[in-house]
């Protein structure tokens, strides 16, 4: 059995360019698919997030519109509500990556809010990658790559093969026009080698123990991947 570690973002919005705090969270999906996969599997899961605090699921994300219909909405409810790690987090600050068989980061805009910008993060990133532990990252989860470049210097990441919410994914969203800044701009300029598939629809790329999905859809396929890397 592997212990894999979940680090969810614990920002509950995001500041919008003009001040505006949209709320967020994380996206239902991409905890609750990769969570099935992996304990169907028998594998433990942990918890951690930013400072401890107990993570919000974007409400948008438990809607039936967002999973496929009522039934989608209800199984992905359901699971999030007997994620008993997701209600008892450890502290992110407090983490040894050491402890841990395989890292994931789960999507939703809480993402660009507080993991964008998190030391502690960024140092379980870059020890994950060098440990060759696999890490999967998806949707909006990238944006914790974001301040593993050191002291402004090139990231570990750079040069990697990785996906991520992408730029036409946000406008069709109806955010573009409000963010502060895009993840595929800011992936691209850390140096990341990003691959753009369709909208919406599953992409997921390997490179390495590096493990990305693009969207929600990709949180499921992306789970099953890293599956093979457990074995």
């Amino acid at each position: 059995m592997a212990r894999i570690l979940f680090v969810i973002t614990g920002a509950d919005h995001w500041t919008l360019s003009d001040g505006t705090k949209h709320p967020t969270g994380f996206w239902g999906e991409e905890v609750a698919a990769p969570y099935r996969v992996f304990t169907e599997a028998g594998h433990e899961i942990v918890v951690a997030t930013p400072g401890g605090v107990v993570p919000m699921a974007d409400e948008a994300s438990l809607a039936p519109e967002a999973n496929g219909g009522e039934e989608g909405a209800t199984e992905v409810r359901r699971t999030l509500e007997d994620m008993t790690a997701l209600r008892n987090p450890l502290r992110l600050e407090e983490i040894d990556v050491g402890g841990f068989d395989a890292v994931y980061y789960p999507g939703g805009h809480g993402p660009m809010e507080d993991l964008a910008a998190n030391e502690d993060s960024a140092r379980l990133l870059v020890e994950a990658l060098e440990r060759r532990t696999p890490l999967g990252v998806v949707c909006h989860g990238p944006a914790a790559l974001l301040p593993t470049a050191r002291s402004g210097g090139e990231s570990p990441f750079a040069g990697y093969r990785m996906t991520g919410f992408t730029n036409a994914e946000e406008r069709q969203a109806g955010l573009a026009d409000k963010a502060p800044w895009l993840l595929q701009d800011r992936l691209e300029a850390l140096g990341a080698d990003f691959a753009e598939g369709e909208p919406w629809a599953p992409n997921v790329v390997v490179d390495g123990n590096l493990y990305t999905g693009q969207n929600p859809a990709s949180s499921g396929p992306l789970a099953q991947e890293m599956l093979t890397a457990l074995r």
